[in-house]
């Protein structure tokens, strides 16, 4: 088994050389500049490494990524054996990242929260207090209250 920097090194490696394949060596119109390798991943015995990737643009266009990524994984996985100089090069397993949905979804939930801090200011903006000012008493009054 492989230590973690090992792994980590591969798996940079791996990133790198497949972005670069995609960008200079593939000529499939699917994988246009639109795709962008976000992270990788390497199993601890160095035999499977997952891609992560995202897509700019509709479903449609992320459903033709997927299928061109599927059919340039040999070419792509010869590249990194070619780069990576390993008695096994690693399979290569392609994800569709969850990044831009996730931080879409925080943005929109900010959103609401900022909406609703608004609508709270605007109705405390002339609130006055149920009571005093100043709930609490102070040592003098406690005399005040004494004396009587």
């Amino acid at each position: 088994m492989a230590d973690n920097a090992r792994a980590k090194r591969l798996a940079d490696l791996i990133r790198e050389v497949v972005a670069q394949k995609l960008q200079r060596g593939i000529k499939d119109p699917r994988l246009g500049s639109h795709v962008t390798i976000t992270d990788t991943r390497v199993t601890g015995d160095l035999r499977e490494a997952t891609v992560f990737y995202t897509v700019y643009g509709d479903d449609e266009e992320r459903a033709a990524a997927a299928a061109g990524l599927e059919s340039a994984k040999g070419v792509l996985r010869s590249a990194v054996g070619a780069a990576a100089g390993v008695k096994f090069t690693p399979t290569l397993t392609f994800v569709a990242d969850a990044l831009p949905d996730t931080a879409k979804t925080i943005e929109d939930l900010l959103d609401k929260a900022r909406q609703s801090d608004q609508k709270v200011r605007e109705v405390s903006a002339g609130a006055a207090y149920a009571g005093d000012a100043d709930p609490y008493k102070k040592p003098d009054d406690d005399e005040d209250d004494a004396a009587e």
